[in-house]
C-alpha cells in the first residue's frame, strides 16, 4: 500500500472512531426514545412544558431511577433482583416501627433500617453464589419473604396494615429534610429525591468507567467463568452489587416514610418490574455485560415522562401501560438495532 492509501486509510479510521462510539454507547437508543417521547407530549398535552409539569416529571423519574441505576449495575452484572419492590417497603417499615417502639429518636430508626436493608441484598447475593442457584429464583423467595414478613410484622406490632404516625417524635423534621423536602428554584418546587437520583447516576457512572469494580461488573455479566479465571473477585462482586441495590431501597423506603409519615405494608409488589423495564429502555441486555448507569436515568425519564404526560395530555390512564409495554419493545429492538450497527463499524 502507498504512503497516499495508507494516509487515506488512516483518515477514514479517525473519521469512523466518533460514530463508532455513539453507536456504541448503550444508552443511545433511549436517548432518541426519550426525545421522542418529550416532542410527543409537548405537542399534544399543552400543560407539558409548562415549569411545574416538568418537576413533577422529573420527582416522577426520580423516584424509579433511584432504584434504575443499582437495578442497572446488577443487570449488567448479569444478575435480577425481584424483591427490589418490596424491599423498598420493608426498609420504610423497620425506620417506622423501630423508632415508634422504641421512642427513639428516628435518626436511630433510619440506622437500623439502613443495617437491616444491607443485610437483605448480602443474604441475596450470599445466597446466589452459595448456591448456584438463578437469581430469578432466590430474589423470587425473598421477594415472597419479605412481603409475608412486611404484613405480618405490621399487624403483629401495630394492629393493622399500617404503621403509626412517627411526625411528632424527635429527628423526625430534619430526617425529612434530607429524605423528601422540596427546593425552590425560580418559585418552582423541585423535590430533593432529583438530586439524590443524580448523585446515584454519578457515583454508578464513576464506579462502571473509572474503576476496577467496574471492571469487574462487565466482566462477571459477559461471562463470570473467564472472569473468575482471570482472578475477577465473582463472589464479591455480586454480593457488592445486591447490597448497591438495597442501598438504593433504603433511600427510596426513607422518602416513602418521610413523605407520607405512615407506610402501608402493602406497598411495593410490582415495583421491581418497573425498575427493571427503566433499565433495559436504557440499554442493558438481559443476559448481563452490557449497558450503563446514565441509560437507566434516561429510562426512569422516559417513564416518568410518560406517566404524567398521559394526565397532562388528559387521556384515560388506563392506557399507560399500554405505552409502558410498547416502549419497552420498541427500546429493545432499537437497542438491539444500534448494537448490530455499532458492531458493523468496528
Amino acid at each position: 500500500m502507498s504512503a497516499t492509501q495508507t494516509k487515506d486509510a488512516d483518515e477514514r479510521i479517525l473519521q469512523a472512531s466518533p460514530l463508532r462510539k455513539l453507536l456504541g454507547r448503550p444508552e443511545l437508543g433511549s436517548v432518541v426514545g426519550a426525545i421522542a417521547v418529550f416532542l410527543f407530549f409537548a405537542f399534544f398535552a399543552d400543560s407539558f412544558l409548562h415549569a411545574a409539569s416538568l418537576s413533577t416529571v422529573l420527582y416522577a423519574a426520580s423516584t424509579i431511577g433511584i432504584m434504575a441505576v443499582p437495578v442497572a449495575l446488577l443487570m449488567i452484572g448479569g444478575e435480577f433482583d425481584l424483591s427490589a419492590g418490596v424491599m423498598v417497603t420493608s426498609s420504610a417499615l423497620v425506620s417506622s416501627m423501630f423508632s415508634y417502639q422504641m421512642t427513639a429518636n428516628v435518626w436511630v430508626g433510619v440506622a437500623v433500617s439502613l443495617l437491616v436493608t444491607l443485610a437483605i441484598g448480602a443474604f441475596n447475593g450470599y445466597m446466589l453464589t452459595r448456591t448456584k442457584l438463578p437469581s430469578f429464583i432466590i430474589t423470587l423467595g425473598t421477594f415472597l419473604m419479605l412481603t409475608g414478613l412486611n404484613l405480618g410484622f405490621t399487624k403483629l406490632i401495630d394492629g393493622t396494615v399500617s404503621t403509626k404516625t412517627i411526625a411528632d417524635m424527635e429527628g423526625f423534621p430534619s430526617a425529612r429534610d434530607v429524605f423528601a423536602s422540596t427546593l425552590t428554584v425560580g418559585g418552582v418546587g423541585f423535590k430533593v429525591t432529583i438530586l439524590w437520583w443524580l448523585a446515584l447516576v454519578a457515583v454508578a457512572s464513576w464506579i462502571l468507567l473509572r474503576t476496577r469494580a467496574g471492571n469487574w461488573i462487565f466482566a462477571v455479566g459477559g461471562n463470570k467463568d473467564a472472569a473468575r479465571a482471570v482472578g475477577v473477585p465473582v463472589t464479591r462482586t455480586k454480593i457488592g452489587l445486591y447490597m448497591g441495590v438495597a442501598l438504593g431501597a433504603w433511600i427510596s423506603g426513607q422518602h416513602l416514610l418521610f413523605s407520607y409519615d405512615v407506610v402501608q405494608s402493602g406497598e411495593g409488589v410490582g415495583n421491581e418490574l418497573i425498575y427493571i423495564i427503566a433499565a433495559v429502555i436504557g440499554g442493558c441486555l438481559i443476559t448481563g455485560g452490557y449497558g450503563s448507569a446514565v441509560g437507566s436515568a434516561v429510562g426512569a425519564l422516559i417513564f416518568g415522562m410518560t406517566s404524567k404526560g398521559i394526565v397532562f395530555a388528559e387521556w384515560n390512564p388506563d392506557w399507560f401501560k399500554f405505552f409502558l409495554g410498547a416502549m419497552l419493545l420498541l427500546a429493545t429492538l432499537l437497542n438491539a438495532w444500534v448494537r448490530k450497527r455499532a458492531e458493523a463499524t468496528k
